[in-house]
């Protein structure tokens, strides 16, 4: 990538650290700095907020594959994820990958792809694309395959999931729509099933083989987190093992003891924009009301972000950079990444243009770069540009 845009924003209101401010904004080699004279592009009318960091997004898949079966254009389908990430405001991007008995897109093989396509496009783009290792606990057969993964592709953020149906399988029951599940990824039903029966009634060796996996990945430098906690229990069990980071707890108990020990809860947008949890989990909007959610993240769909900002501030449960926070500054800080997430001298170029009465996106800037601009704000652009 080029050392970005160098120019001066005018006009704009600006949501710097203390809110809302119509002050000049200097870009220069990919990072805001104080202000100075520049070429000045008139943004009057618009607000210039930072770049969306979005911890946790899996709407890439349909990228990947269109359709049953085609998964063979990964890079390709990259590139056209990277494009609606842009379109959507977000600037750093961690790309949530299962590593899962699943199998087909959830599977090793297919997530060794992933991570590869990952690496190859990273800097070539604008978007600051990351990874996300999604691992199935039950997998006892791959802890040390996970951790040779983990060396090879350099993952730093790893998140633990169970998704085995435990309570049909217990009950000697076929869990619903395993056959087309298992066609679907080119596998024999009853072997797919034997072998989850298999992975369930190991499961009293998980807890002991977790303890080990997760003191290797922790001296290793991860961020590790847990998905889907049912309980207070479920929190504490994972915080014993230093997995700190609560994504997405299903009850208002496992979201109360993280919020309570301090540790980072996310909650999902689409969660928020539906009004409820599709599953009939606890809701994200009262959680935000309560102030226990330090980040929204995209899950399958990357418009919710700013939608679920909009109703937050619209709905008075919190103030416009408060709201912004959660998908900013907020998962900035989750993944260590202090240089962004926030608009001030020294810090990241990123930052997305916004209509105010619209809330549509006419720009993106990750790192000094456009990743994205349109209608109204690429004319203020092009207008400000020398002959």
């Amino acid at each position: 990538m080029s050392a970005g845009l160098d120019l001066r924003l005018v006009g704009a209101e600006v949501l710097w650290p203390e809110g809302l401010a119509a002050r000049p904004l200097r870009l220069a080699g990919g990072v805001i700095e104080a202000d100075a004279p520049g070429r000045e592009v008139d943004l009057s009318g618009f607000w210039v907020l930072p770049g969306i960091v979005d911890i946790h997004g899996d709407g890439f898949e349909r990228h990947l594959a269109p359709r049953r079966g085609a998964m063979k254009d990964i890079d390709q389908g990259l590139v056209v994820a990277e494009a609606e990430l842009a379109a959507n405001g977000i600037t750093t991007a961690v790309m949530a990958q299962f590593y899962s008995w699943e199998g087909g897109m959830r599977g090793p093989e297919f997530a060794e792809r992933v991570f590869a396509g990952i690496a190859a496009l990273r800097g070539s783009v604008a978007t600051d694309l990351r990874h996300q290792l999604r691992f199935e606990i039950a997998m006892l057969d791959h802890y040390p395959a996970l951790e040779e993964f983990v060396a090879r592709h350099g993952v730093e953020y790893l998140v633990f999931n169970d998704h085995l149906p435990h309570e049909e399988l217990a009950k000697g029951k076929r869990p619903p729509r395993l056959t087309g599940q298992a066609l679907r990824i080119g596998r024999n039903p009853e072997k797919h099933l034997a072998d989850m029966q298999a992975m369930h009634a190991a499961m009293g060796e998980v807890s002991e083989a977790l303890d080990g996996l997760c003191a290797r990945l922790r001296a290793r430098g991860l961020r590790l987190g847990s998905h889907d906690d049912r309980s207070a229990e479920d929190r504490a069990t994972w915080r014993r093992r230093g997995v700190t980071i609560a994504e997405f707890p299903e009850t208002m108990a496992a979201v109360e003891t993280a919020a309570e020990a301090g540790e980072p809860v996310i909650m999902g947008a689409p969660n928020l924009v539906r009004g409820g949890s599709h599953k009939g989990n606890v809701s994200a909007m009262e959680m935000v009301a309560m102030e226990h959610v330090g980040a929204l993240a995209s899950d399958y769909h990357y418009p919710s972000l700013m939608r679920a900002v909009h109703l937050i501030e619209r709905g008075g449960l919190a103030s416009l950079s408060a709201a912004w926070a959660m998908i900013s500054e907020g998962p900035a800080r989750m993944l260590g990444l202090l240089d962004r997430g926030r608009i001030a001298p020294g810090l990241r170029a990123d930052l997305v243009v916004i209509d105010p009465e619209t809330r549509r996106i006419g720009a993106t800037i990750a790192g000094g770069a456009v990743s994205y601009m349109s209608g109204a704000v690429a004319a203020r652009f092009i207008a400000g540009a020398p002959v």
